[in-house]
């Protein structure tokens, strides 16, 4: 009994086909660089490694690959004994607090709100498409914004016209919800304690933190769209909103312009020309500006959101690093932890060089905040969530 997961971002695709009473992925596999040129293709199964370097144009032509690789690599599907297929969804609106079984209701719910989620649930609804129409199963989105839906009003609520943000769904609704949840309680479990305070810096392409208070979120970075909070591959987080009006004044940019500049060309690519913080920091150490830059500003509006976080909650027992910068970057997590030297966070920098796939502990006995590498596992809480309900 298995349960294949579709996980489409906004530049790439994770799957796994996963047993989830055990946790054991059984075939797992990424493409990354969705429309970028040059893509990437790694599929692995029963100890095998599949590597394709090729323009990848779409998520569709992404996910048909996919597909081919598992009918030429294995497992089969038509042999797995697929009992649910689970979809990740960012924007689940004010509709959704957990996972829904796909309907024509629930898909169209997903459609309408892609103003919401321009750069993510559109993909999302791709692999929703093409799974449906070759898995006669039951299928299941999660979404990331139900881990966020009881944030408290004064974290949730913007200070706008009341009326006016009722009668367009205003509010904020956070992104990245599956991995904070899956990752904070992994820390609860690591710590053997329940009554945290946490913060979760979830580092990828797109980047989020949260904070998290006895298992339940306060805050959050992200809001009505994944656009808002900290600096990311190509997306530029925070700014003040009368920027936009300025470049519609005096740039004569229309809105399609403006929001393709700060969701598209912006962040790491906006700043250093590349949106990969592995081709950033390859161009700062060789002297280049931009590049530099663009790791200063990152890491400066990271270091402020900690601190936030940490302020809001009157305190910090935890502090995790996931997702693919936060997991793979040690250097990244050195300079952060040096900012917060003066409050007693310390880490151990030979633990912190150690490469992994196991959730571990980097931070010295004497540090002031525990401080942890946890590889997040979005396919396996997915998975979990699906079958759950269908149960």
């Amino acid at each position: 009994m298995t349960v294949l997961v579709i996980n489409s971002g906004s530049s790439s695709i994770k799957y796994q086909l996963v047993e989830p009473v055990s946790g054991e992925a059984i075939a797992v596999g990424l493409v990354e660089r969705i429309g970028e040129g040059t893509g990437y293709i790694t599929h692995t199964y029963d100890g095998n490694t599949t590597e394709i370097t090729a323009p990848i144009i779409d998520h569709g032509d992404g996910l048909s690959r996919v597909l081919d690789l598992f009918n030429e690599k294995g497992p089969r599907l038509a042999d797995a004994d697929i009992e649910v297929v689970g979809h990740r969804v960012v924007q689940g609106g004010k509709h959704f607090a957990g996972p829904a079984i796909i309907t024509p209701e629930v898909r169209q719910i997903i459609e309408d709100l892609c103003p919401l989620g321009p750069l993510h649930n559109p993909a999302h609804l791709k692999g929703i498409d093409v799974a449906m129409k070759l898995f006669d199963v039951p299928h299941v989105a999660v979404f990331d914004t139900a881990f966020f839906q009881q944030l408290p009003d004064e974290a949730a609520v913007y200070a706008i016209d009341k009326k006016v943000a009722q009668r367009h769904a205003i509010r904020r609704y956070g992104a990245h919800g599956t991995s904070h949840h899956f990752v904070s309680t992994q820390v609860s479990e690591i710590l053997g304690k329940n009554n945290l305070k946490q913060i979760v810096l979830h580092l990828g392409n797109g980047a989020s933190a949260s904070a998290v208070v006895a298992g339940r979120a306060v805050e959050t970075s992200m809001g009505l769209t994944p656009l808002e909070g900290l600096v990311m591959g190509s997306r530029s987080g925070d700014i003040d909103p009368a920027i936009i009006f300025h470049l519609a004044r005096q740039g004569n940019m229309s809105i399609d312009e403006l929001d393709t500049l700060l969701n598209k060309q912006s962040g790491l690519r906006g700043l250093a020309g590349e949106n990969d913080m592995r081709a950033v920091r390859e161009m700062a150490v060789h002297g280049d500006d931009g590049a530099q830059l663009a790791l200063h500003v990152y890491k400066h509006r990271l270091i402020s959101y900690i601190g936030s976080y940490w302020t809001l909650m009157g305190g910090l027992d935890a502090l995790t690093f996931t997702a693919g910068v936060g997991e793979n970057d040690a250097q990244l997590r050195s300079e952060v932890i040096k900012r917060l030297s003066p409050f007693g966070v310390k880490i151990d920098e030979d633990k912190n060089a150690v490469r992994s796939k196991e959730p571990r502990i980097i931070s010295t006995e004497d540090s002031s905040v525990t401080v942890l590498i946890v590889p997040t596992n979005e396919e396996l809480a997915i998975a979990r969530q699906a079958m759950s309900l269908i149960s």
